[in-house]
């Protein structure tokens, strides 16, 4: 049984064939760029390298030539999240006139930027005393293959490849999907090339130099992804109606669009300048990853490669984890989602009325109902979150205009929650796949085995996840409070007491005596699967557990086998389907930490907070950019060396990005309740004595706050506060 299901979720698995050791990343919008640090993209490499662009890839092979001699890397590095600059140098080797080219004495500097495009300008220069004449070499092609087919899936067809088309200045490539959807990758160099030309699939541009000493070379090149209904042929040559940017109009745009984002968001400075670089970087992070829907408005995507696309569940944490950076992500994710939130009975995307969806594709196979993610609605906690972050972004902002906006969606997710999500009438909220091309589970773990019993075994369904039980006691007290305001005192007053109901029976459910700890599922037999898991430690931020259970839990996770030394691992090493390698039981992921430690705060377990928080930091010291990865390895910590990576972890992804900012919440104490902010224990580190806060937005105005660290105790100042803000410090 448990081989077939496995056999099943390959269909759409969540993982490529290989892995490279290090990828560069760039986003924008709904376009992204995966590529070797040397910039180069290899046909046939399964890893998933390439330019994407609604979850096609339009270029599957971009290299670069200095005779036929692949240059040297130096350096790479991606700046503020949206500034490739890469640096490479020459090999030693003799040019066809016989002189000989001395190792490191060109050099080539190749800087990328997204916006419509691809846009990248090469500056060359010879530090030669003499001048050399090469002969540079571009090839590129594209396969048009589906995000999905990128990821593991096998498909039975495929539409038709147009032949590629040369021109003075370039090449374009074409393809007819099995949507009835012509997609085009436009190639242009400039200055021209001495030499374009045609192999195959495949496009090649040639430039013949002539390097003078020390003197600057430019070359540029767009590389313009384009979807049609139908496509135009002129001379041989595709037609693009649509005018592109250019290099350095698009980095100066771009440039003016991050500025402008950082200015809207709290500045946060500390005098650590590791957390500063942190912060700095999920700041840009968090841009990037945000695109613009016209139908739909703003979202944060999850993460990049495999789901550079809207999530419900992932959206919606991060928006709750950034609340103290800037609200306006989760106000823009609550709208979009509720634009798509369910309307019929669909189940082959698992829509139901007012379920909230899991997961948005715009590929070929989306479109042509290879997959149902047009959207997915196969989550169980999407809906859940969705009122939760709502409630939160009320209690942060007092936004009236929101609330009355998304009134008629709140009620439809409590319906949901009440008619759908409790499938059997038992007060549980439960899964079970409907679409056969579905998920097998749909809570945070879901891979197939991400729900697992002590022997290996795979429940059968319905599921009803301990962590979902905690979400559902939290979103009817926020939905309480939200109707409550709204005027709905005598709806206010049910909810509130099927909370206080829920509670009771999911402690009798759930809670297990001799070992001190929760479950992690209810099965379809109501059987409680006692594995040992991270999930449990999420009920902590919800208040469902009794002060003394609360701190049973806290404690549990901090043990030998659930704590690696960098973070609380999904599952405790001694189960016996434990693999520090594998996706769900054993790894650590970052926002799995970050929820946990916020109910560290919420419960008063101050020590194992600031524990956490260390040895998360301390991780990130390890990892490029000091952003964490989705997720790593599993394994112990030792006293050399630091964690391992995880290799096919997303990179940046939305809440292992989002985690910075509700680990620095919890540790500074800000809560928030009716627009007034209250600072509750805050507790910095012994590495952490100063952080600054300014233009902290809570309510109808904004606040700066001075936090800092003297002989063991941490004292808050309020610096500035501007329109009806208040702030309560308890000490």
């Amino acid at each position: 049984m448990a081989l077939d299901r496995q056999l099943d979720e390959d269909r759409f698995r969540i993982a490529p064939k290989e892995f490279q050791p290090r990828v560069e990343v760039l986003k924008e919008g709904e376009m992204f760029l995966t590529a070797l640090p040397d910039g180069s993209i290899w046909e046939g490499d399964l890893s998933g390298l390439g330019l994407f662009y609604r979850d096609t890839r339009f270029l599957n092979r971009l290299l670069m030539y200095l005779e036929e001699f692949e240059p040297l890397l130096l350096s790479s590095l991606i700046r503020e999240s949206h500034f490739a600059q890469i640096e490479l140098t020459n090999r030693e080797f003799h040019l066809p006139d016989g002189v000989l080219l001395p190792l490191q004495t060109i050099h080539f500097r190749i800087t990328r930027v997204l916006k419509d495009g691809l846009y990248q300008r090469l500056r060359i220069i010879n530090f030669n005393s003499f001048p050399v004449t090469i002969n540079l070499t571009f090839s590129a092609g594209a396969d048009y293959v589906d995000i999905f087919e990128v990821r593991g899936t096998t498909r039975k067809n495929r539409g038709r490849f147009l032949p590629v088309c040369q021109k003075r200045n370039g090449f374009t490539f074409a393809y007819e999907g099995l949507d009835h959807y012509y997609r085009s990758t436009d190639l242009t160099f400039y200055p021209e090339p001495n030499l374009v030309w045609v192999e195959g699939d495949k496009g090649f541009a040639r430039f013949t130099l002539t390097l003078e000493p020390h003197k600057k070379y430019f070359l540029y090149l767009q590389i313009i992804p384009c979807i049609a209904q139908k496509i135009e042929c002129e001379d041989d040559i595709y037609v693009k109606k649509e005018m592109s940017v250019g290099f350095s109009k698009a980095a100066i745009n771009l440039n003016k669009d991050y500025l402008n984002w950082q200015r809207q968001c709290t500045k946060i400075e500390t005098n650590n300048e590791i957390i500063n670089q942190m912060i700095n970087q999920a700041v840009t992070d968090l841009r990037a990853l945000i695109s613009e829907y016209p139908e739909s408005g703003k979202i944060i995507e999850a993460g990049i490669p495999w789901f550079a696309a809207p999530f419900g569940r992932d959206s919606l944490i991060t928006s709750w984890q950034t609340l103290i950076l800037n609200p306006e992500i989760a106000k823009n994710t609550l709208r979009f989602l509720a634009h798509y939130q369910g309307k019929v009975h669909d189940p082959w995307r698992e829509e139901q009325p007012g379920k909230i969806l899991h997961e948005i594709r715009r590929g070929e196979m989306a479109l042509n109902h290879e997959v149902p993610h047009t959207p997915y609605y196969g989550t169980v906690d999407a809906t859940l979150w969705f009122i939760i972050l709502l409630g939160e972004v009320f209690r942060w902002t007092h936004d009236e205009k929101l609330l009355q906006d998304l009134a008629e969606p709140l009620k439809k997710a409590l319906y949901w929650c009440e008619n759908y999500g409790d499938m059997d009438g038992d007060g549980f909220i439960e899964y079970l796949r409907q679409s056969e091309s579905g998920l097998l589970n749909q809570g945070w773990k879901d891979s197939w085995d991400g729900v697992i019993d002590r022997d290996g075994s795979l429940p059968e369904g319905p599921i009803a996840l301990v962590e979902v039980q905690a979400y559902y006691y939290l979103a009817l007290l926020r939905g309480s409070e939200l109707l409550q305001f709204l005027g709905e005192i005598e709806e206010a007053l049910r909810l509130r007491r099927k909370a206080l109901k829920l509670q009771a029976k999911f402690i009798k459910a759930f809670w297990i005596d001799d070992e001190d700890f929760l479950g992690f599922a209810l099965d379809g037999k109501k059987r409680l699967i006692k594995t040992t898991v991270s999930n449990p430690g999420h009920a902590l931020f919800t208040g469902i557990l009794p002060t003394k259970l609360a701190h049973k839990v806290a404690e549990r996770l901090f043990r030998q086998d659930m704590y690696s030394g960098w973070g609380i691992r999904t599952m405790s090493a001694k189960e016996k389907p434990y693999n520090p390698m594998s996706y769900h039981n054993g790894s650590v992921w970052p926002h799995d930490n970050s929820i946990i430690a916020r109910g560290l705060k919420e419960i008063g377990q101050e020590f194992l907070l600031e524990k956490l928080v260390t040895d998360l930091v301390e991780a990130a010291r390890f990892f490029n950019y000091y952003r964490w990865p989705e997720l790593f390895c599993g394994f112990t910590r030792r006293a050399n060396g630091g964690p391992v990576r995880y290799p096919i972890a997303c990179d940046p992804q939305a809440w292992a990005v989002g985690s910075v900012f509700i680990l620095l919440q919890s540790i500074l104490g800000i809560f928030c309740d009716g627009g007034d902010i209250r600072i509750v224990r805050p507790n910095l580190p012994g590495w952490l004595s100063e952080v600054y806060l300014e233009n902290l937005r809570v309510g109808n105005g904004t606040v700066d706050l001075e936090f800092s660290r003297s002989r063991g105790k941490t004292y808050c100042n309020v610096v500035k506060r501007e329109g009806e803000v208040k702030v309560l410090i308890e000490p």
